[in-house]
C-alpha cells in the first residue's frame, strides 16, 4: 500500500465508470476519501462494493461548474490533497482534413480545456495548504499522434504540455504535477472496436498484451502519495515497451 494517503481526500474526475472507477476503487483501498466527479453518477449505483465518500454531477467544459463542484466538495470532505484528472473523451476516427470541426472542439473541450479549469480551480486551495499531488491521465497519443485522431492526440499532448508549466510554476510550493501516458487498455470499450483494430493495436505493444486498469490505478496511487516526493512535470508511460523515451 502506498504510505501516507490514508484519510486524505481524493477527487477523481470521470470516475463513475472504466478507467477513472479503478481509480477511486484503488484510491479508497488505500483509505482515502474519494469523491467522484462525473456527468453521469448513474454507475454508481450498479451494485458494487464501491462507495465514495461524496459525488457531484459536474460537466469539467464549464468553469463555472467546475468551482461549484470543488466548492461543495470542500463543504463536504474538508481539505483536498488529491486530483486526478481522468474524464476525457475519443471523438470519432477520421483523416484531419475530414475531422468534424464541431467533434474537434468537444474533443478539446473534454480532454484539455477541462483539466486547465479543474487545476485553476485546484491549484489555490493545495497552495494554500502548502501540499497537494496532481495527477492526470494523458496518453501514448499524446506522445506519438495516433493517425485518425488528431483531436484526441493534440488534445493529450496539451494534456501533457499544461502538466509540465504547471509543475515548474509550482516549483517549491509543495504541491506536484505529474501526468500518466498509458496504452491502449482494456475496458468495456472493447465492444465498440472491431477485431481487426483490437489486434492491430495490440501488435503496436512489445509487451504483447494490453494495460489492465488495475496497473493505471496502481501506479496512480504512487504518483498521488508522498512517497512520489522528488518528481514533479514528468510523464510516467505505461506502454508495455512500446514507448521508451
Amino acid at each position: 500500500m502506498s504510505k501516507g494517503i490514508a484519510g486524505q481526500a481524493a477527487i477523481v474526475t470521470g470516475a463513475a465508470r472504466g478507467i477513472g472507477r479503478g481509480i477511486a476503487e484503488r484510491l479508497a483501498l488505500e483509505g482515502c476519501n474519494v469523491v467522484v466527479w462525473d456527468r453521469d453518477l448513474d454507475p454508481l449505483a450498479d451494485g458494487g462494493n464501491f462507495r465514495p465518500a461524496h459525488a457531484e454531477t459536474v460537466d469539467i467544459t464549464k468553469l463555472d461548474a467546475v468551482e461549484r463542484a470543488f466548492k461543495d466538495t470542500v463543504a463536504a470532505v474538508g481539505k483536498v490533497q488529491i486530483f486526478v484528472n481522468n474524464a476525457g473523451i475519443n471523438g470519432p476516427v477520421a483523416k484531419a482534413w475530414d475531422y468534424p470541426p464541431d467533434a474537434w472542439d468537444r474533443v478539446l473541450a473534454v480532454n484539455l480545456t477541462g483539466i486547465f479549469y479543474c487545476c485553476r480551480t485546484v491549484v489555490p486551495h493545495m497552495r494554500e495548504q502548502k501540499y497537494g499531488r496532481i495527477v492526470t491521465i494523458a496518453s501514448i497519443a499524446g506522445k506519438e499522434g495516433n493517425p485518425n485522431i488528431c483531436a484526441y492526440s493534440a488534445s493529450k499532448a496539451g494534456a501533457i504540455g499544461l502538466t509540465k508549466s504547471l509543475a515548474k510554476e509550482l516549483i517549491g510550493s509543495g504541491v506536484l504535477v505529474n501526468c500518466i501516458a498509458p496504452v491502449m487498455t482494456e475496458t468495456d470499450l472493447f465492444k465498440e472496436m472491431t477485431q481487426a483494430h483490437i489486434d492491430h493495436c495490440r501488435s503496436l505493444i512489445p509487451m504483447g498484451r494490453f494495460l489492465q486498469i488495475d496497473e493505471i490505478a496502481a501506479m496512480v496511487a504512487w504518483i498521488a502519495g508522498p512517497e512520489c516526493s522528488f518528481t514533479t512535470g514528468a510523464v510516467f508511460d505505461l506502454s508495455g515497451g512500446r514507448a521508451t523515451y
